[in-house]
């Protein structure tokens, strides 16, 4: 089996055709925003009641339904590519629903059979880029996205 490094998963997001009000500023190809370099959340979990019946040794187990954690995407910083991007969205945190999808890549090629796509992810969290005249690392910004499901992309 062929391990996955961490750089072949990346994400992409773009505005839900589906709950939107308003329009929400869109990261596209056209732009030079194709990938966030890093992603992390989305993991699911449902919480356990136990149960204990009349002196039982052993509960018994109650499950709520499972949910998803939120998704936060990163990316490096460039001003000239990001910089428009992140003064309109920065009014639409709270506001707009965002398509997230979570790619797995070999080679830059992408694998659709384990593509994760996130549909009408409400934007809740918007990480401004940080500065430090001591470091050379490049400035990042994230985005935090609630999640309500999550499905396998066709394919």
């Amino acid at each position: 089996m062929t391990k996955l490094a961490q750089r072949q998963i990346v994400a992409t997001i773009n505005p839900s055709t589906a709950r939107n009000v308003e329009v929400p500023p869109n990261l596209g190809e056209d732009q030079g925003l194709q990938y966030f370099a890093q992603v992390s959340g989305g993991e699911i979990t449902a919480s356990v009641e136990k149960i204990y019946v009349g002196g039982k040794l052993f509960p018994e187990t109650l499950c709520a339904p499972s949910e998803i954690g939120d998704i936060t995407v990163t990316r490096h910083y460039d001003r000239g590519v990001d910089g428009n991007f992140l003064t309109s969205v920065r009014q639409m945190v709270g506001r707009a629903y965002y398509d997230v999808t979570v790619k797995e890549l070999n080679c830059d090629i992408e694998n659709p059979q384990a593509t994760r796509v996130y549909p009408e992810c409400l934007l809740v969290g918007l990480t401004e880029p940080e500065g430090d005249a001591a470091s050379g690392a490049p400035a990042t910004y994230s985005l935090t996205f609630s999640v309500s499901t999550v499905a396998t992309a066709p394919g």
